[in-house]
């Protein structure tokens, strides 16, 4: 009966790791181009199906397409994206150079993450009041005895806690890697 609860609590989890994923720190990171999607004969593919997608330094990215055709394309997907990038052609590939971020920019970046992680958290509350409303629904229904009730809950507690300190863990890494220049 817990599992389904605990299924919510992870899938919460991993959305905001996907999210911390997406967050530039400054350094190349290919997973924040997850999210872009190139115009491929008429069909929005994402980027990592038209070229291949390397980091030969620290603070680069070089994506180069199995057609030469989709240089202009990318560019054009990564101009039009949130990531605030200038993209470079040089007639094979498109550079993206990460510039080195500001201590100002670094500290909204770690106060946007914290906000994620404290909304993340509400979910998880969230859903742990389903769980002890679902339970208190069994009990009034005489589905499952008062004890059973309680330890449920003592459970779905449990679970609550190792989510929330998950995500707290979480959290700080990521403020961690932000703030390290």
């Amino acid at each position: 009966m817990l599992k389904q609860f605990e299924e919510k609590m992870e899938k919460s989890l991993e959305n905001l790791e996907n999210e911390y994923a997406n967050i530039r720190a400054g350094r190349a990171n290919p997973n924040i181009l997850n999210k872009i999607k190139v115009d491929y004969y008429g069909v929005q593919t994402p980027l990592q199906q038209v070229g291949n997608v390397s980091v030969p330094e620290a603070r680069t990215i070089v994506i180069t397409p199995w057609e030469n055709s989709l240089l202009k394309e990318i560019e054009k997907a990564i101009l039009c994206s949130d990531l605030g990038l200038n993209p470079n052609n040089d007639g094979k590939s498109v550079i993206l150079n990460f510039p080195e971020l500001t201590e100002e920019r670094r500290k909204e970046l770690v106060k946007d993450i914290k906000k994620k992680g404290e909304n993340t958290k509400v979910a998880v509350r969230n859903i742990r009041r389903d769980a002890n409303d679902y339970f208190k629904k069994q009990y009034k229904a005489n589905e499952i005895s008062e004890d059973e009730q309680k330890d449920y809950e003592d459970k779905v507690q449990k679970l609550t806690d190792k989510y929330v300190e998950k995500i707290e863990t979480t959290t700080e890494n990521k403020s961690n890697e932000i703030m390290t220049v």
